[in-house]
Formats: C-alpha cells, structure tokens, sequence
C-alpha cells in the first residue's frame, strides 16, 4: 500500500517538476496517516490536526508528542476528551468538539492549546472568500501563498473543504447550500505560483480512511458564489478521491467542493 501511495505522490511531483515547477512537501511524508475512522465519523478535525503536527518539522512534532496514546484511537480520543470538549469561546454553551465536529475557529484554539507550553507559535486561521477589490486571480495567489509558507515554517495547514449543492427548495430560487464539510491536511504545492496560473497540484492527507491521495485547487469553471459581475468568490477544491457529503446529495443535484479556510503558521 505505502509503495503505492509513494509512487503517486511521486508522480505528483514529476508532473510538476516537468511543467517547471519545484515542490515544497511536509517535513515529514513517510509517517502513517491518522486514520478518523478509529473513533467515529465526526473525528476529522481532531484527526487533520494530529496529522499535520506529526508530519511538521521537529518544533511541530512536539504538539504530536505531548499527545498521549500509542494507537489512533487512543490520540484522537485524548484530543476530544482532554481539548475538544472543553467550553467553545465562539458558540455559547457548547462544548468546541460535538457530534456535528468542530468549527474552524474552535479547532484552531484546539490547535493553539495543543501547542502551548512547547515554545510553538500561535497557529492562525483564515477564510478563503474573496476580500474587497480581490479579484479570482489574487484569491488564487493569496491561498496559494499562505499555504506555501506554512508548509516552509514546517506546518502542513490543515484544509476546511465544503461540499456545496445547487439546490432549490419549495418557493425559493436554486442557491448553493453546504451539504457537509471536511478537514484534510495538505502534505505539497508547487513552491512558486507561476503568473497567469488556474490552478496548483497538491498532495494530502484525508483522515477519512487515512489515505494519501492528490488533487488540485484551482479557480472554478463556473463561478461559485458569484458577486454582481458574475466572478467567483472562492476556490475549487477537486479532491475526486474525497467524497465529503456525497451521500446527502439529491438525485441529479449538482455539487462542488470549495477551498473555504484554513489553519496554519503564516
């Protein structure tokens, strides 16, 4: 299976340096995924993070090691147990970590506390929606950019992923509505942005299952969210190996996977 894995990973990486892209790759890539399904279907977040602070550079590790157990399910339940259930700052009266999982902002202080006493700096969060006066293009640019420089600071960023449906609902007009959502951990992206790019390749790590797989990020074929001009507001996540939220799809619904945020050191 490992060889497998290793072999597309490689082959991401030939493609790329062929197209005359060199690859920044996580610190560590040959460790086993953290598998989500060792506790329950809701454990991605937990689980992402785990496997971006194991597969970080020596400094990051740290997190990994201050995290107690010796299997999957042993870590992910002491992640769930000892932070995740403790009071969200965000959602009054809940705890960050239910049955629905975990927002972006309680798994990044998730990811904070995970750190804290071990001379690491504060992980950040952002959300990838396109700013003011930021066209598609500059969107492209800044994800790229965040995600590139902290895999370079030794901390693969972990990916907030929405399955979105065009869906219409009795009297109202077809808008796109969340379905589900996913966090994956991202392992490689080219080191550079080339100018007039699209798109970007990428390899990571889907804790459902704890697969390495590949996939792209790219600008959308047809505009998502678009504002008044009709341009896009966020990104295309093409991850065809993830099936976040397929299952609660309608039949003959179309559906995409965005790019909406991520955590990590930039």
């Amino acid at each position: 299976m490992w060889r497998r894995v290793l072999t597309e990973i490689l082959a991401v990486s030939l493609a790329a340096t062929a197209c005359g892209q060199e690859m920044l790759h996580a610190p560590r890539m040959e460790v086993p995924p953290v598998n989500q399904l060792a506790v329950a279907g809701n454990a991605c977040g937990p689980s992402a993070l785990l496997n971006a602070f194991q597969s970080g550079n020596d400094d990051w590790r740290r997190a990994w090691d201050g995290v107690s157990g010796k299997t999957d399910r042993e870590r992910i339940l002491t992640v769930i147990r000892e932070i995740g259930m403790r009071p969200s700052r965000h959602s009054v009266g809940v705890a960050r970590w239910s049955r629905r999982g975990v927002s972006v902002a309680d798994l990044r202080d998730m990811a904070e506390e995970m750190a804290m006493g071990r001379y690491l700096p504060q992980p950040s969060e952002e959300v990838f929606f396109r700013q003011s006066r930021e066209t598609p293009e500059k969107l492209l640019e800044r994800v790229h950019q965040r995600l590139a420089k902290s895999l370079s600071k030794g901390l693969p960023p972990v990916l907030s992923i929405r399955r979105q449906a065009w869906r219409a609902e009795k009297g109202h007009a077809a808008t796109w509505v969340t379905v589900d959502a996913h966090f994956v951990t991202l392992t490689s992206l080219p080191r550079k942005l080339p100018r007039g790019s699209r798109s970007f390749a990428v390899t990571y790590i889907d804790p459902w299952g704890g697969r390495r797989l590949n996939g792209e990020i790219r600008l959308p074929d047809q505009a998502l969210f678009a504002d008044a001009e009709g341009r896009t507001s966020c990104l295309e996540a093409a991850f065809p190996k993830t099936s976040v939220g397929v299952k609660m799809l309608r039949k003959g619904e179309k559906s995409v996977v965005i790019l909406a945020a991520a955590i990590g050191r930039w």
